[in-house]
């Protein structure tokens, strides 16, 4: 049994209705992806409802070496990176369009977001649970109290909203912290 890393900011999504949900959030817009990134797949919960459709084009990348056993043997042919998001380079990696889906550590979400708009040329599509104050940020009008740098440089580029919120019963360890996609 694998256990969650503080330090690598986990929290296991535990709830299969909300894995399917956020997977059904990409899949719904019936986009086709040369590659499928899930940024911290974790226990693979939300990565099995992936794989139905997204099987050839999926790229798991994950931080944890204790986790890629498990992922490796519940998804042998998905490709899995035992890197941190952060540090991959995606003009070696990925050239073609690239949809990117996670549950983020929230305790780096500004900084994946980062990532993702200096490689927004080729990723035209995020859907990431996010804690809900940054979710709240992300979506923030012109005027209000939440909106910010993090709003001004996200809006630039992406059409972003909120699509429902999560409680912090459904993730193991439960998060201090309410969550949103």
């Amino acid at each position: 049994m694998v256990f969650a890393k503080k330090r690598y900011g986990q929290h296991f999504l535990a709830d299969a209705n909300i894995a399917r949900k956020i997977a059904d959030s990409l899949i719904n817009i019936n986009k086709v992806y040369q590659n499928l990134i899930e940024i911290g797949p974790g226990n693979g919960s939300l990565t099995r409802f992936l794989h139905q459709k997204y099987a050839d084009a999926l790229w798991l990348i994950e931080i944890d070496n204790d986790l890629i056993p498990s992922l490796q043997q519940t998804f042998p042919e998905t490709k899995i990176l035992n890197v941190d998001f952060l540090s991959v380079d995606f003009q070696k990696i990925f050239t073609d369009q690239t949809g990117i889906i996670g549950n983020f550590p929230y305790n780096i979400s500004s900084q994946i977001l980062i990532k993702i708009l200096e490689n927004r040329q080729i990723v035209p599509e995020v859907v990431g649970m996010f804690q809900k104050e940054v979710a709240e940020r992300l979506v923030a009008a012109p005027g209000s109290k939440e909106y910010g740098r993090l709003s001004v440089l996200v809006q630039t580029f992406y059409s972003v909203k909120i699509l429902f919120k999560v409680p912090p019963t459904v993730f193991l360890p439960p998060p201090k912290v309410e969550s949103a996609v």
